[in-house]
């Protein structure tokens, strides 16, 4: 009985990890550029002295859903999406680089461009700094042109390049911060990674297909309280047996 008891434990205790890995993705079905995490369970054996006799559940994160989300149109002149595969490199908030999606840019108080969440956007030299402009356009290569300041219209500066890499899908994977990291390093920028100007990419995430397997998950978590609780029953039920006998 004491099998049964561990495995179903260890069942309800995996599927609430599952149901929260499921939940963040719901609460980001809004968020540019999200890009969705994938749970799966399997059964390993528990190892230690004597025959391996029990088993546990274990939940584990497989990796993450690198299909692309809808472009939608914003005519916004710092709102990119990537065309097909590609990422935008920017620096996390401990100072290491990561990937991102989301091209909802600004321009900080400081003269950085950065995301929407405050990170700044690498160039070719760093993150990328833009003066005081009349105005500002992304080409699709990623470079940067500014209008100065009392210049024509007709007259653009260059300056800057927003770093695209597109490293081997094989090697990327999700941080804390929810931000991309590559295996073995970020790749050099790929000339071939373009951008749409004035679009965004909205999550990957499916509202109704997310909300179908909270169900589901409370489906598989009340089955394992479930069976917790007959477990009781029956030891109960076996201990007054042994005690008329």
């Amino acid at each position: 009985m004491d099998r049964a008891l561990y495995i179903a434990m260890t069942g309800a205790k995996q599927i609430e990890l599952a149901q929260a890995i499921n939940t963040n993705n719901l609460a980001n079905v809004s968020t540019d550029g999200f890009r969705a995490e994938l749970a799966a369970f399997r059964a390993m054996p528990v190892f230690g002295p004597g025959q391996p006799t029990r088993v546990y559940a274990m939940a584990e994160r497989p990796g993450v859903d690198l299909s692309a989300g809808k472009v939608t149109t914003t005519g916004r002149d710092l709102d990119i999406a990537i065309n097909g595969e590609g990422w935008i490199v920017v620096q996390a908030r401990d100072g290491s680089e990561g990937l991102t999606r989301a091209g909802n840019l600004r321009v900080s108080s400081v003269g950085q461009l950065e995301t929407g969440d405050g990170l700044a956007v690498m160039g070719n030299d760093g993150p990328i700094a833009i003066p005081e402009a009349e105005s500002i356009e992304i080409g699709a290569d990623g470079t940067i042109s500014i209008r100065p300041l009392g210049l024509s219209a007709n007259s653009l500066t260059v300056v800057d390049r927003i770093r695209l890499v597109r490293p081997e899908a094989g090697n990327l994977y999700k941080g804390e911060d929810g931000l991309m990291r590559v295996r073995g390093g970020i790749p050099a920028p790929d000339a071939s990674v373009t951008v749409v100007n004035g679009a965004l990419e909205s999550s990957n995430v499916n509202a109704v297909e997310a909300m179908v397997n909270m169900i589901a998950l409370s489906r598989q978590y009340e089955m394992q309280i479930k069976v917790m609780k007959t477990t009781e029953e029956n030891d109960a039920a076996s201990a007054r047996l042994m005690r008329l006998s």
